[in-house]
């Protein structure tokens, strides 16, 4: 890419200031942006519009826009818009505590969605219209062709679907990102549907450009501010206990030739448990690993500097400010070993259990017959979404849970006899892991699963009350084949909302 950003003399004469743009926005719209884990959002636009939210609403209006994304966004997206009231339908994921507040007080909509189920969607129509899409790029080439951001998401189907395109020009983006993308052209909708010709991570099957009609583009915005970055403390005693249960499994499984030496490719969600993980496979024995995930967090970025993990397949970025600064100044090596692809292939589970992925990914709590809620507190209240970890988790050839045995302080159990909310259910979970140990619980019937749940992953505090119950469940439940006291099977749950502890 040359010093100028904008290379297409059309939409050089598009350029206009965020509040232009902005006004271009009307109330009762939906609106398809850019951003995926706080990469590549569009920076000025949605604050401008919030902007223009409020000064509606106080002339009597009552101005609000459906928002899709790809995933989470940033403060001056989410944020912005949910602190003026501005969301009347958020999907398909968000990590905002503003959107998160409103959601579960009920002034905002929300859609929780599998992640390769959005593009999808919005193509068969299932979401209603998609008016306008309001999209972050690095560069625009001469003859229209748009240089993807950090991240890609859903740019394409929005790009495509929307009536309207805004597009923002981000040049604090590094220019060497021109070439990391691979944005694959050939999905159809039923009945012509075509496999997709990807056989490893790091195959590249499309173009590494975004095709975009100029006469759909309304405002190009030009920008210089940088990506929300995440920042990852250093693994704690209690991640490196559950990275260590899960690297001796792997080598385990590697001895009992279910797994090849160099693994399968990884999929890792997001979290100081992910990195974690990552950081004790860069130390680990496994050599040219790969990966077919969602994120590029820093634990992966280390793995590709230090040469154990020859290459990484992604839809985003989610890195610390250290590791980006790493990533940029020396993108150019990078480049050759990380791609960056729409969600809706990141994401297909047909891929994924072809490829036969290694799927990691976090949760809230579980339950002593493997279910797991990954996305609400106490059964109501929302904390993010699924985000990708069904896509994975369903179709995975290895699927682990992790997370440590209780939260709070120790006052709740992460491992209780029954979930609130079931994301994941004991059919699509193989491996649940605690800094405790890890439950294998391929082959097992649901009680035998419960017994190795409890002894395996339960913390000891919580233990001897989980074997209690299961001991009475088997006792007195109207069946013994998933043993359950239904009239207390919540009482931890219900105590903790009166504030006595689980």
């Amino acid at each position: 890419m040359s010093e100028s950003r904008i290379q297409c003399a059309a939409l050089r004469s598009k350029i206009m200031s965020a509040d232009e743009a902005a006004a271009l926005i009307t109330s009762g719209v939906n609106v398809g942006m850019s951003g995926f884990t706080g990469s590549g959002y569009p920076k000025a636009v949605p604050s401008a519009l919030a902007r223009r939210i409020v000064a509606a609403n106080t002339a009597g209006g009552k101005f609000r826009i459906g928002v899709w994304t790809g995933a989470s966004t940033a403060p001056e997206l989410d944020g912005a818009l949910a602190q003026v009231d501005g969301i009347e339908m958020r999907l398909p994921y968000q990590s905002d505590p503003h959107c998160r507040e409103r959601i579960n007080a009920g002034e905002m909509e929300y859609i929780d969605i599998h992640l390769s189920h959005v593009a999808q969607f919005v193509w068969f129509g299932f979401l209603g219209k998609l008016d306008v899409a309001v999209v972050e790029v690095a560069g625009i080439l001469e003859d229209g062709r748009l240089v993807p951001s950090s991240s890609v998401g859903n740019n394409k189907t929005w790009l495509e679907q929307a009536d309207k395109v805004i597009l923002e020009v981000n040049s604090w983006q590094s220019s060497q990102l021109e070439g990391m993308h691979d944005i694959y052209y050939g999905t159809q909708l039923p009945p012509h549907r075509q496999p997709i010709p990807l056989l490893r991570p790091s195959d590249r099957i499309g173009e590494p450009y975004l095709r975009c009609d100029p006469d759909k583009v309304v405002a190009v915005v030009e920008t210089h501010a940088p990506d929300r970055n995440s920042a990852f403390t250093a693994p704690d005693a209690t991640s490196r206990r559950i990275a260590g249960h899960i690297l001796e499994f792997l080598q385990h499984e590697v001895k009992k030739g279910r797994l090849p030496p160099d693994l399968l490719p990884l999929q890792s969600g997001v979290g100081n448990i992910a990195n974690a993980v990552m950081a004790g496979l860069n130390e680990g024995p496994f050599d040219n690993l790969t990966a077919y995930t969602e994120v590029l967090q820093d634990g992966m970025l280390d793995m590709l500097r230090s040469g154990k993990l020859a290459c990484a397949s992604a839809t985003a970025f989610s890195l610390s400010n250290g590791a980006l600064a790493e990533l940029n100044a020396d993108l150019e090596r990078y480049r050759e070993r990380i791609i960056l692809r729409p969600q809706e292939i990141s994401n297909h589970p047909e891929v994924i259990r072809r490829l036969g992925v290694i799927a990691m990914n976090g949760l809230i709590e579980a339950d002593i017959y493997g279910n797991v809620n990954s996305t609400h507190v106490m059964g109501s209240k929302i904390m993010n979404g699924i985000g990708g970890s069904g896509d994975f988790a369903r179709n995975a050839y290895l699927s682990i849970f992790m997370t440590p045995s209780q939260a709070k302080g120790g006052a709740l159990s992460c491992i209780v006899p029954m979930v609130t909310h079931v994301d994941h259910t004991e059919h699509d979970v193989q491996v649940l892991v605690t800094e405790q140990g890890l439950a294998d619980l391929r082959g097992l019937s649901p009680r035998q699963r419960a017994r190795v749940v409890i002894e395996n992953c339960a913390h000891p505090d919580f233990r001897p009350a989980l074997r209690d119950y299961f001991r009475r469940a088997m006792e007195g439940a109207p069946g013994k084949h998933t043993p359950h006291l239904l009239g207390e099977v919540f009482d931890w749950h219900l105590r903790a909302l009166r504030g006595e502890g689980m």
